[in-house]
């Protein structure tokens, strides 16, 4: 499950980023998206559990 929650923060910083420079009209779709990966990152902070 540690493996699964890190690829998915992986994916979602490399899709804004790609979407950040690619698609720079987009702005509020790709902040969504960093704002899940921040999320997940805290969450597992919050839960104690080794990163």
């Amino acid at each position: 499950m540690r493996d699964l929650i890190w690829l998915i923060i992986v994916l979602l910083i490399i899709g804004w980023l790609i979407g950040y420079f690619a698609f720079p009209d987009l702005g509020s779709i790709i902040h969504i998206l960093i704002v899940i990966a921040v999320i997940l990152i805290i969450y597992k902070l919050l839960t104690g559990r080794s990163l």
